[in-house]
């Protein structure tokens, strides 16, 4: 079959469910990933015939697809901060807004405002790591020593897989947030995006996030939605080293709540930064005394 025919396929099965330029980064995403074309090939082959075989994938990728399955489960991976991470329905697909968190922390490192004030290699610690790319971009882009725990026993396998991907060498532990004691350990940076999303506001969410990623990292209940910022608020009072730094994706519409918690255990130099969507989505603080 003409491979510009199956496109035009993708775009009767779909352009119903997504807008047009979506389903042509699927397609194009598709034919580089599993035939090793560049996205361009139509352009220079608008004649090229691909193989019965080689159609095969393809169209049971449009069939994934018409379920509304994120391409990004489809193909097994995804990009975050130019790097290459494994995916499945275990973790949360990587989103662009947590890039931004990552580049801001980043960002507090490598500038003045920041020193490792114990003279050795930062130390940092991830919080509900997931799919690990907070942990690993961190690892890759700085001289760090960092921990990373998650409640998820399938998580962490993932995690782990991601790291070796991407050579970077990170102690992972299966903890519950909710019960974490105090570690042996003191950090220079506690960083986390733990579940936010409320109940109510389950209705915002798309259908190929709500059946394909998992809900024990995505929901909390409408009566306590500040649970897992409290919790890690709390511990982060005890397990940073004094000036230390807690960084935080929040949700967009409890900025002023989850930012009093921060004040309310000793943080001080709060900033809530707004992501490339308007939204007031990341929050950081500086730890300016140890609770004994």
């Amino acid at each position: 079959m003409l491979l510009r025919e199956i496109k035009n396929i993708f775009h009767t099965e779909l352009d119903s469910l997504y807008p047009k330029e979506e389903v042509d980064s699927f397609f194009y995403m598709l034919i580089e990933d599993q035939l090793k074309l560049e996205r361009f090939i139509l352009a220079m082959e608008p004649n090229l015939i691909i193989s019965k075989e080689e159609e095969t994938p393809l169209f049971d990728a449009l069939s994934g697809l018409k379920l509304q399955e994120p391409i990004q489960h489809i193909i097994g991976k995804t990009h975050f901060m130019n790097m290459e991470f494994k995916v499945n329905k275990d973790v949360l697909i990587p989103r662009p807004e947590t890039e931004e968190l990552v580049r801001w922390i980043i960002e507090v490192v490598q500038s003045t405002k920041f020193e490792v004030r114990s003279g050795n290699t930062l130390r940092i610690l991830d919080i509900g790591t997931g799919s690990g790319c907070i942990a690993i971009s961190l690892t890759k882009h700085l001289n760090t020593e960092v921990y990373a725990i998650d409640i998820s026993e399938e998580a962490l396998k993932v995690a782990e897989e991601n790291a070796k991907l991407n050579e970077v060498d990170i102690t992972f532990l299966k903890e519950d947030i909710l019960d974490l004691g105090q570690l042996e350990v003191k950090f220079d940076i506690i960083v986390s995006n733990p579940p936010y999303v409320r109940e109510l506001e389950k209705k915002k969410i798309l259908k190929n996030v709500l059946e394909h990623e998992p809900d024990l990292a995505l929901f909390v209940s409408d009566d306590n939605p500040l649970v897992f910022y409290k919790v890690i608020t709390e511990f982060a009072s005890k397990n940073l080293k004094e000036n230390g730094q807690l960084f935080f994706e929040i949700n967009q519409y409890l900025g002023k709540e989850t930012k009093q918690l921060l004040r309310d255990h000793n943080f001080s130099e709060i900033e809530l930064r707004k992501d490339m969507f308007g939204n007031e989505r990341m929050l950081k603080g500086t730890l300016i005394k140890n609770i004994k």
